[in-house]
């Protein structure tokens, strides 16, 4: 039952506090969750201190004075409701230390923050989560202070380094239902940490609204979003880790929303200038040589000319557009890429005759879709310049995909992957989770000697680069049941 804690939370009376939250916390028990995770946690409660608070912590703390470790904890006020969310005791990560430092906890106590300022904000911030909850060096950012001035007193003991302590927080409204989702989100989280979950009653809701939040973690990027995007800012790269569809939307997009006026190109190493925008070539002649050198214009030369020829959208889709050096590549045509600026022109080397003579421009219908691997550490990043003329959008491997065109074996194959990710793998890792396409078998006989064909050699070609150092055996023990 969670109603007498979103009385708590709204109350805006210390009138006794201890014995209120005494029942708050006893009917967690049997009721959401099972008694026998009452010894999880103990409460603590003080009144009489300069700051008031009630928090959940681990029971190895003493009955006062500080104490360390995770807690759930809220923060009554006079004039408004309880500021509550996640926190640590003042003396430090221990004995949670495992918890706290992993970066699954940050990654879904963020996505919860996300999902209930979505849901419940209405355009103003409920909402605020720190990325490392172990930083307690770093205070919590001065504009957030500034918005919620009512939990001043709270910042400063504590939110300011070095002892900055909080690390996800939701500052309640008047509506009372979105309090009571808030506190299930962060309390199941809290009790989930400890393999917790909500007794049947509440197991409905509580999944429900795991799924929403855990959606943010890889939110899922529909087609008509990158084309409304491709309209907006024209130069655009889809990344994300293989397998999650990047090409074969490019090839959907050129064919159903552009109705095939387009091209395609792939970038390698041994792309070029010439090769891309337009150089010197070899053409055939009747002389004695049989051969002369002459401007020849290169993709982007071509597509700019074809776009020119018709008022519809054109898209030029270039393909691994990462796997080579794209600001070579793209020399002083860089200068043309700009979506927002006024029609722009610049002096080509040679004159490549009609249509372009010694100058390009690129129409303002041609638009550019690359797709990017972001598990490709072998070649370099793109460089800031080009970046900033680009929109990027992430792809990334959805569950729903695997749940449709997946057997048993394959999604019980990708939720245990998807698990190892999301709890284990650093920021720079994370973008290394293998796609949907690998699940795609609904033959359950099939899909492990499928698994260790291709995904396999992935996670140890990842395990030989150093690429998931930080999780190595969470991935060892992952290929050794792939091969049962």
């Amino acid at each position: 039952m969670l109603a007498p804690l979103v009385e708590i939370v709204h109350s805006q009376s210390m009138d006794e506090w201890l014995t209120r939250n005494q029942t708050a916390f006893e009917g967690l028990f049997g009721s959401r969750y099972p008694k026998a995770a009452r010894d999880l946690y103990k409460l603590r409660a003080p009144k009489d201190t300069q700051i008031p608070y009630a928090a959940y912590i681990h029971p190895s703390n003493p009955d006062s004075g500080a104490y360390a470790g995770l807690c759930f904890v809220m923060f009554p006020i006079s004039d408004g409701p309880c500021l509550f969310g996640l926190g640590i005791g003042t003396q430090g990560l221990s004995p949670d230390e495992a918890i706290l430092g992993r970066p699954g906890h940050a990654r879904k106590a963020m996505a919860i923050c996300d999902w209930l300022a979505a849901a419940f904000g209405d355009g103003s911030r409920v909402t605020w989560a720190r990325r490392d909850p172990t930083q307690l060096d770093v205070s919590l950012p001065s504009d957030l202070t500034v918005e919620w001035p009512e939990y001043q007193q709270v910042f400063d003991r504590y939110g300011k380094a070095p002892g900055s302590v909080l690390y996800a927080l939701y500052r309640p409204t008047a509506d009372r239902a979105a309090t009571e989702r808030a506190l299930a989100a962060f309390l199941d989280l809290l009790f989930a940490e400890k393999n917790v979950e909500p007794m049947a009653a509440h197991k409905k809701q509580a999944l429900a609204d795991r799924a929403a939040w855990s959606s943010l973690i890889l939110p899922d990027l529909q087609q008509g979003t990158v084309a409304d995007l491709l309209r907006q800012r024209r130069f655009v790269i889809l990344q994300g880790p293989p397998g999650t569809g990047k090409t074969r939307m490019a090839e959907e997009l050129l064919k159903k929303v552009y109705l095939g006026r387009g091209r395609t190109i792939q970038f390698h190493p041994n792309t070029t200038y010439e090769n891309f925008i337009g150089g010197l070539a070899p053409v055939s002649t009747a002389d004695a040589l049989g051969l002369r050198f002459a401007p020849q214009p290169g993709v982007l030369m071509r597509a700019a000319a074809e776009a020119a020829e018709t008022d519809e959208p054109y898209l030029l889709h270039i393909d691994e557009i990462n796997r080579a050096d794209l600001g070579k590549i793209l020399g002083e045509a860089i200068y043309l890429l700009e979506p927002g600026a006024p029609e722009r022109t610049v002096d080509l080397p040679l004159d490549f005759g009609q249509p372009h003579g010694t100058k390009l421009r690129l129409p303002p219908n041609l638009h550019i879709l690359g797709t990017m691997n972001s598990s490709d550490r072998s070649i370099a990043i793109l460089d800031v310049a080009v970046r900033r003329r680009f929109a990027f959008a992430p792809l990334w491997p959805q569950i729903a995909v695997v749940q449709q065109h997946g057997g048993e074996v394959m999604r019980e194959a990708f939720q245990r992957l998807l698990d190892i990710f999301v709890d284990h793998a650093p920021e720079d890792a994370f973008a290394l989770l293998p796609g949907h396409s690998y699940f795609l078998e609904l033959d359950d006989a099939l899909a492990k000697p499928r698994l260790r064909v291709t995904l396999a050699p992935l996670l140890e070609e990842y395990l030989a680069q150093g690429y998931v150092s930080g999780f190595a055996e969470q991935i060892r023990s992952y290929l050794q049941w792939l091969r049962l």
